[in-house]
């Protein structure tokens, strides 16, 4: 089933202009937008990746990653084929690089979506795997019949999403990526950086929990002014609060000729983070490395975790306020 598009204008010649991302397509009857999931028909948008489920599963809200929101709950998370990016290192290319009709999928309505996530007692949804913003419509409604049934909502997501869309949303948290600089960003994922800049910053002044992933990929975007530029972009106008993970990259879709990432580089992004006064910064995807929430005040152990798991938890909770129990610091943790 196609539902109407939302955020798109009518032009002349039965053409429309898709506004639900920044790439603002221009798209002719009969054709679909950039994303392969919005469908001019005369006239008029639809989005036809409306129902088609092709990837569903219940994951641990760490594999977000999100890690300083709902610690140690699960969501159940959702997606469609067909994105807005075209990323040469792209880990889900067997379902982001295809249209939503081309691939295998599950005929899952926001009804369903949200009766599975109650019946396998998730904590919230999380629309994530492909870029959630192309299949819009699915995840508002859904995002509104979740709220009423005490779900959180939570949106993995390459940032691409315009400003008004993203207002209308009933979105708790998000992990946006920032891939690297504006070289990288043309030359990768044949996008721009900063629509992505902006969407971060929008994110927080809506209220939405918001952290920050970067994926390391060796000699593309691993060079110091790379990393310090995110680095400075997260403090000065996200916050220090605001969570940073370093990821590592596995070589995949178009560029299997890149070793995977090393520990080294992203223990020496996250030592640089912390001397920039980011209080929660992550390292994760690489064997042997550390993810584990610490104090930053005092460097007290408060979550450890193995792998997506929680495994020992030392806040002192008190109603929505979390501190740490050697210090008092406040952190900044949702539960």
């Amino acid at each position: 089933m196609s539902k109407k598009a939302l955020f798109y204008e009518k032009m002349a010649d039965n053409k429309v202009r898709c506004n639900i991302c920044h790439r603002h397509c221009v798209i002719l009857d009969k054709k679909r937008g950039f994303c392969k999931g919005r469908e001019n028909n005369s006239g008029e948008l639809y989005a036809v990746n409306y129902g088609k489920v092709c990837s569903m599963a219940i994951d641990p809200i760490e594999k977000k990653p999100l890690f300083n929101f709902h610690p140690n709950s699960s969501v159940f998370s959702v997606a469609t084929g067909g994105c807005n990016f075209r990323c040469l290192h792209c880990q889900n290319w067997q379902i982001s690089q295809y249209a939503p009709d081309d691939i295998p999928y599950n005929e899952l309505y926001p009804e369903d979506i949200v009766n599975m996530a109650v019946k396998y007692n998730c904590d919230g949804i999380a629309y994530t795997y492909t870029e959630p913003t192309i299949f819009y419509e699915l995840m508002n409604d859904t995002s509104n019949i979740a709220k009423e049934k005490a779900l959180f909502n939570t949106m993995i997501t390459n940032g691409y999403i315009e400003k008004e869309p993203l207002k209308n949303l009933k979105i708790d948290a998000m992990n946006i990526d920032i891939k690297g600089n504006e070289k990288f960003y043309k030359e990768v994922c044949f996008a721009k950086l900063e629509p992505v800049l902006e969407t971060c910053i929008n994110a927080k002044k809506l209220g939405i929990h918001c952290e920050i992933t970067n994926l390391i990929i060796p000699t593309y975007n691993d060079a110091i002014e790379d990393i310090r530029l995110i680095i400075e972009f997260v403090k000065d106008k996200l916050g220090k609060e605001t969570p940073l993970h370093f990821t590592g990259f596995y070589p995949d879709y178009k560029l299997t000729n890149v070793p995977p990432t090393p520990a080294e580089p992203l223990i020496n992004a996250q030592k640089m983070a912390i001397e920039e006064g980011l209080k929660y910064v992550y390292v994760g995807n690489v064997p042997g490395c550390d993810e584990n929430t610490y104090c930053p005040n005092c460097g007290e152990l408060l979550i450890k975790r193995r792998g997506f798991s929680v495994i020992e938890n030392n806040l002192d909770v008190v109603g929505s306020s979390c501190k740490c129990p050697k210090c008092r610091e406040k952190i900044d943790i949702i539960i």
